[in-house]
Parts: C-alpha cells; structure tokens; sequence
C-alpha cells in the first residue's frame, strides 16, 4: 500500500465493496491498481488482487455475501425463514462426489437443535449481530434474568437458547446479541474462560500430582459437574473454557 494522498473525488466506478461500507469509496482505476478513498480526504493506491479480497470480508462482515466456507461457531444465519445460529460444523470431502458440510444449528426462537448437511459453496444468510454487556441477575420461570451494565434495561432469556447456562453464576457479565435489523434479542454468549469455586468433589489420594492426566468430576457453584485432575480438593477455585466445559486451570 503506499502513502495516501489529499483529495476529496467523487466516486464514479461501480463496487459491490464501496456499496458495503459508506467509508469506502473506489474512485478510478488503471489497469490492475485501483485509487479508493477509507476517509473522506484520504486516498490510497490499492492492487486488485487487494480489492477483492477486501471487498469480499466487508460483503460478510455486512451480510451482503458469504459462503459455507466462511462458516464458524456462534454464527447467526436465516434459514427456512428462521433465524439459527451455527453450534458445530465439520467440513467433509468424501472420496467420491461433492463436498459438503455438516452442522448442528440452533433455532434461536424455540432453542431447538436441528442437523443440516449444506452443499460445499453454497451461498447462506448470515444475521447481522450486535453485542452488548449484560449481567447475569438470577434465573426463574421465566428465563434468565440479565441487566445492561450501562443503561441497567433488564431482558429475560430462554434458557435453551444459551449454551451451557448451568455454568452461569450472579454477577457473571456475558455479551447478549441482539438482531441488528430487528432489534431482537438473540442469545447471551459466556466469557471464553470464567473462575469458579469446587463446592464438593471426592477426595485425591496421597501421590495424585498436576502432571496426572486421570480426571474425576467435580461439582461447582453453580450446580455444574466438570471433570477435573484428581489433585482438586472441595473448597479450591478452578478456571473452567466454557466452550468446552473442561477444566482449564487451578487459581492458585
């Protein structure tokens, strides 16, 4: 890329890149290297090969394009007229016909899980997402009860719509996504990685070390069961990936 120049040109070539973003404006071109303007009054010289691969992360970022091959977990999508979001994929290429991808999709209206199989490179409708803070308060009939850690507006979430809500504990902060386009509430995601205290676990045995690979379960605050080394003992504080459910660390 090199340095940018002043000038303040009004666009006039076509670009499903400039139509993606309001502050990206291709202003002319010559040959393979096109001149577009980020910011109002700054120019850069950009090579194609450049553009398009530019272009094509803002129509996903935008949700104006994407592909099975940008597929990833926590990803909101429409299908069937219903709005889901991706809990697991797998990309196969079997040894005879087309590739395809498998996927565990959550219905974020019913928290229902379905299995869908997707031809390799066929076009899917992502959702566009936004996150905002919330705290965890408390769960009842209802739902899960969280409160926004700024403007303090309190929303209810199904539980079934929130992966692994037994692992969530008061006062917990969890980023809640919301439908860009509707405003909707879509579901809550935990931190990566969240400390929690062992509330009852059998007892080690004399000689069980940190470099045993053995795992025994073990109950935690919030009423979960996580397997962890056999060296925990009842009343100690662990880190557990809510991803996964496993056990990450001991908080010395």
């Amino acid at each position: 890329m090199c340095n940018p120049r002043h000038g303040d040109t009004s666009p006039f070539l076509p670009s499903v890149a400039a139509r993606a973003t309001p502050q990206l404006r291709i202003i002319g071109s010559k040959g393979s290297i096109f001149l577009i303007s980020l910011k109002k009054n700054y120019q850069y010289l950009l090579p194609n090969s450049f553009i398009r691969k530019f272009a094509q992360k803002l129509l996903i970022q935008n949700n104006i394009m994407a592909t099975t091959a940008d597929i990833k977990n926590g990803m909101c999508i429409e299908f069937n007229g219903k709005t889901y979001q991706i809990v697991e994929f797998q990309h196969v290429k079997p040894g005879k016909g087309p590739a395809f991808v498998r996927t565990k999709l959550r219905n974020l209206e019913t928290g229902l899980l379905i299995d869908n199989t997707f031809t390799a490179g066929v076009k899917i409708d992502p959702v566009r997402v936004e996150r905002r803070p919330y705290q965890y308060l408390y769960q009842d009939d209802m739902g899960c009860n969280f409160m926004h850690t700024e403007t303090f507006e309190q929303i209810i979430i199904d539980k079934n719509l929130i992966d692994n809500n037994d692992l969530l504990k008061e006062g917990q902060v969890v980023e809640v996504m919301f439908h860009t386009e509707r405003d909707q509430v879509l579901t809550a995601e935990l931190p990566a990685v969240i400390d929690m205290e062992v509330v009852y676990t059998e007892p080690g045995f004399k000689g069980d070390t940190a470099s045993s690979n053995v795992m025994k379960p073990a109950e935690v605050e919030t009423g979960a069961t996580i397997r962890v080394p056999l060296f925990i003992q009842t009343g100690e504080k662990i880190r557990v990936d809510t991803r996964t459910r496993e056990y990450y660390e001991r908080i010395k």
